[in-house]
């Protein structure tokens, strides 16, 4: 790990650290006036539902807080980030940190010299609701913080998009051949989810009724239709399209200036997975790796994520120069 990638990761994992080190600095000096079994678990109305030990508490805070604070230094460490979106993935982890160690340390406090009943359990212990819009509070001023001290590291050199000029590889085509070219472009992880999507909207649908389970069911159905969606270059342009007729997105060639296949980081350059909308960009990001990505005539970008891109792209520049060229 290189000098910028360690300082990153090292500002990412702060405010988990941070968190945790209160957290268990008020169970320490606390620890004496704490029940034997915790109020853990409070319903709707702030009242208890569930107890754990004290042991159990520890464990859980900072399993909590270790394990999101790994995973997000290590996405903010090795995703690629640049500029604004390092900025928006370091003062992410902030907020989350700060909204996790604020409840978790209420908790803790609202069992400090709780009356215990014959087998330990705190009575009489409630968690007032306001807490969660505290913790909210608290998000924002640490969100803002780690703005602030993410504007101190060296921004890593954006991902080039270029390459998309008219330097780019073609595909030789006869005087009047027609060629296309078709790629699905699935994910793996898609399929289950579209059908734990499905089922688990049936589910509500039977416990908590249409209102919930419509919502749910809507998602599944998006994820089944891109769960393994075509990518399809020819003479109209690019079309991606799902299992289902709709939605697809579809650019047309004459909005096409050239065309270039390269790696593409989408949580780093288009903020996650989908159909993304970012500045000076759009795409179809199913996966991580190769793609393709046409340069338009506006000067925005669209990509998409399948593989055998350069195959695509070759061919995207050999139809446009025929398009320029009248042939």
């Amino acid at each position: 790990m290189n000098r910028k990638n360690a300082g990153r990761a090292a500002l990412a994992a702060l405010p988990f650290l941070l968190a945790l080190a209160v957290d268990l600095i008020l169970f320490a000096t606390r620890r004496d006036r704490l029940p034997a079994q915790l109020a853990s678990h409070f319903v709707g109305n702030g009242q208890v539902d569930d107890h754990a030990s004290r042991t159990s508490y520890v464990v859980v805070t900072t399993v909590l807080l270790v394990g999101i604070g790994a995973l997000w230094t290590l996405m903010t460490a090795k995703g690629g980030f640049h500029g604004p979106a390092l900025s928006r993935a370091v003062a992410s982890g902030y907020a989350v940190a700060g909204f996790l160690g604020y409840l978790m340390a209420v908790v803790l406090l609202v069992n400090v010299d709780a009356a215990q009943d014959a087998q330990g359990r705190a009575q009489d212990v409630s968690f007032p609701m306001w807490h969660l819009a505290a913790a909210l509070g608290v998000a924002a001023l640490a969100c803002g913080l780690g703005l602030l001290l993410a504007a101190l590291l060296p921004a890593p050199v954006r991902p080039s998009a270029d390459g998309t000029g008219a330097d780019g590889e073609r595909i030789a085509l006869a005087a009047g051949e027609v060629a296309g070219w078709a790629r699905s472009a699935g994910n793996r992880w898609l399929l289950p989810l579209a059908v734990l999507a499905c089922g688990g909207a049936v589910a509500l649908l039977f416990t908590t009724g249409w209102i919930v389970a419509v919502p749910a069911l809507l998602v599944g159905l998006l994820l089944v239709s891109f769960a393994r969606p075509y990518v399809t270059v020819d003479r109209r342009g690019i079309t991606v399209s799902g299992m289902l007729p709709w939605p697809r997105v579809h650019v047309p060639l004459d909005r096409i200036e050239a065309a270039v296949s390269r790696d593409i980081r989408p949580l780093a350059e288009y903020g996650g997975w989908g159909y993304r909308i970012r500045p000076g960009r759009t795409g179809v990001m199913i996966r991580s790796g190769e793609g393709i990505v046409a340069r338009l005539a506006d000067g925005r970008d669209f990509a998409v994520t399948v593989d055998d891109s350069k195959t695509a792209a070759a061919l995207l520049n050999t139809l446009i120069d025929q398009r320029r060229t009248g042939r």
